[in-house]
């Protein structure tokens, strides 16, 4: 029989929970602050409750190693510009390394085109302390930008940590990004220093790469020094002022921590870039160090001697949460190529074979492999998978019961959302609670979130807004390059002054779970990577043929996922299975392969406001079922005949979906 929402699938056991970090977070509550919480729920609200109690308590529950006082907690209790322990000085990379051992690697690497690699914690802090040298011999110290266009590689996280040690700000985008993607997100932040690839390899195919780092340079003119890994081209590039990974790691240096204020970057991070250019979002390293200590140990109950893997690019904030595992003494795993390759069985059989015991993924994997008709448990034991971390969108109610029918049936599979913009997670899951069919768990400890109704109040089982009602250590300090924080403004705290909306639809049960009607702006969330449809219109409207065009990420919980393209062609100009391969070959190569639309289709005209704009929220709205009268006014358009093709296209879609129903039921 198909399960249904709110299905309870998998209960902890009181044997399970005993053993986790978050019991021993509320034993130690109770036993050194004589705070009894006898429930999840009613830590989560003591948590958001009480801002100072409960933050001090992740300080001396994780033993937080800084100079100065931890008091106060919170100088300014304000959204934006709140102030966060601003006594205390610390380094996000000691808190890493006071982890190292000699019982377990800190690193285990798996690569399309190299053997399995295990990193020891000597030699990641050995090496991080020769990088660390270099770059302070290039003359990058706290505050200067370095920025990394290198896959999953045990380099990159050593480069990370390298920079992380001695306070210059971090930046990364992965090697299939294309070059004015790149540009757009490394030319705002003016890098001293970047790490490169000369090429890279997914899916069994090599992609070369020194010539669009060529470009990258020659856009990037901040940039003085480029140390060069060798990818598997074997590439000899001749980039200006290059040092081979080799040189720059030759020379032994131990690697000291500069301790710095709370508040001072750790790394910059993007958004989509939906409208203009992508936010360049800096975080702290006390809110990293904090919110990863929490998020990691307490939801999701890593501990040490743990095998934490999350499939991501080094472009997907997933990366850096991965890493920050290494907080929590655990054994990060990188997966660095498609988890498909060889086979679709391979991702499965690595993870069984490495004693894997945390798997994240975006739903679309999960999804995929429910399609392919994979049944992993009949091959594969995993006696030390414990979690299943779903993201990038919500995760329907059969990829559930495949899990917990091909995967493992007492496995605790938890979806989760959070966001760029933080970091980690709002609403996410605790080891404690049960997992219910087609819902995220609870909230995560401090994050006060709430769904608001349009009269800006918090709403139970009712789909809202995402709203963020108190400051958390992790939202961005500030936008790179935003002047009087107007950016910032805009983008959360427009609609509800001083409450941050995160434009998320969701819904909370009585029951404290939640789940995710997906994005109520129009940032596209494909595959659980995060882009903008600027960033898409810029290399689609670069052909000569293709004179405007819309694209539309239509993400249906419990539907499959489809994103049309519409565009107005030049004229005498004919949209054949010619130009559609193009144009999707164009968003591949100079966007990102993630983001190639379902279908292209010829359209009249773009709907615009009055103003100019592209109205693509009231299309999206349009063509997830709301009518016309609702989502545009004609009066507010500049071209409102244009509507009607999405109209008609709108009701064609929902008719075949309905008549897809059956079968997609059955």
């Amino acid at each position: 029989m198909a399960i249904k929402q709110g299905d309870i699938l998998w209960t902890p056991t009181a044997d399970q929970v005993k053993q986790t970090r978050l019991a021993a977070f509320m034993d130690w509550l109770e036993k050194t602050q004589d705070r009894r919480m006898d429930s999840y729920e009613d830590l989560w609200k003591w948590s958001v409750e009480d801002l100072d109690q409960f933050w001090m308590s992740i300080w001396r529950f994780f033993d937080v190693q800084a100079d100065g006082s931890p008091v106060p907690v919170l100088a300014r209790r304000s959204m934006p510009g709140a102030e966060w322990f601003p006594n205390t000085r610390l380094n996000y990379a000691e808190h890493v390394f006071r982890n190292a051992t000699v019982d377990r690697p800190a690193l285990l690497a798996r690569s399309e085109h190299q053997p399995l690699q295990a990193v020891a914690w000597a030699e990641l802090q050995a090496t991080a302390g020769s990088l660390a040298a270099t770059l302070r011999n290039m003359g990058v110290g706290p505050g200067d930008r370095v920025v990394s266009y290198m896959p999953n590689l045990p380099q990159t996280v050593i480069a990370f940590l390298a920079c992380a040690s001695i306070g210059a700000i971090w930046s990364s985008c992965s090697p299939e990004m294309g070059v004015s993607v790149v540009v757009d997100r490394f030319k705002q932040i003016a890098p001293k220093v970047m790490f490169a690839v000369d090429s890279y390899r997914y899916n069994g195919k090599d992609y070369a790469r020194a010539e669009v780092v060529d470009e990258l340079l020659e856009k990037l003119p901040s940039v003085e020094h480029v140390i060069h890994v060798t990818g598997p081209l074997q590439g000899q590039p001749s980039w200006r002022n290059m040092a081979p990974w080799e040189e720059a790691t030759a020379q032994p240096a131990a690697l000291e921590f500069t301790r710095l204020p709370f508040d001072h970057p750790l790394w910059i991070v993007y958004s989509s870039g939906t409208t203009g250019m992508p936010k360049a979002m800096v975080h702290s390293h006390g809110g990293i160090v904090l919110t990863h200590l929490k998020t990691m140990q307490l939801q999701h109950d890593v501990r040490p001697g743990d095998r934490f893997l999350f499939l991501g690019s080094t472009g997907w904030i997933v990366w850096n949460l991965m890493v920050g595992g290494l907080l929590s003494a655990a054994t990060v795993v990188l997966y660095d190529g498609n988890p498909t390759w060889p086979n679709a069985q391979s991702l499965w059989d690595f993870i069984d074979q490495q004693e894997i015991t945390h798997l994240g993924c975006g739903a679309a994997f999960l999804i995929q492999n429910l399609k392919d008709g994979l049944r992993p448990a009949q091959t594969a034991q995993f006696q030390a998978l414990r979690a299943i971390n779903s993201t990038g969108s919500p995760l329907p109610l059969d990829a559930y019961e495949w899990v917990y029918e091909h995967v493992k049936k007492d496995v605790w599979l938890a979806s989760i959302s959070g966001g760029t913009d933080i970091a980690s997670g709002f609403v996410a899951c605790a080891p404690n609670l049960p997992v219910t069919a087609g819902e995220i768990q609870c909230r995560e400890l401090g994050v006060a979130a709430y769904a608001f109704n349009e009269e800006g109040q918090a709403v139970v089982n009712e789909v809202g807004e995402l709203v963020i009602t108190e400051p958390m250590p992790s939202m961005p300090l500030f936008f790179w390059g935003d002047q009087n924080n107007e950016r910032y403004l805009d983008s959360y705290f427009q609609e509800y002054p001083g409450k941050w909306r995160h434009g998320d639809w969701i819904l909370f049960t009585e029951r404290g779970t939640a789940v995710i009607y997906g994005r109520s702006d129009t940032t596209i969330n494909r595959y659980g990577i995060r882009m903008g449809t600027a960033e898409i219109y810029r290399v689609v409207e670069e052909l000569p043929e293709i004179r405007d065009s819309m694209v539309v990420d239509l993400e249906y919980l419990g539907r499959p996922s489809f994103m049309p393209l519409f565009v107005v062609t030049a004229p005498g100009v004919h949209l054949d299975d010619a130009l559609k391969a193009r144009i999707k070959e164009q968003i591949r190569s100079k966007a990102s392969a993630r983001h190639v639309p379902n279908e292209v289709y010829a359209v009249e005209a773009i709907p615009r406001t009055l103003t100019g704009k592209k109205m693509e929220l009231p299309v999206r709205k349009l063509l997830l079922g709301a009518s016309v009268e609702k989502v545009a006014s004609p009066d507010a358009m500049a071209n409102p005949e244009s509507m009607a093709y999405f109209v008609q296209f709108a009701q064609e879609l929902n008719k075949k979906w309905e008549e897809a129903l059956p079968a997609n039921n059955g």
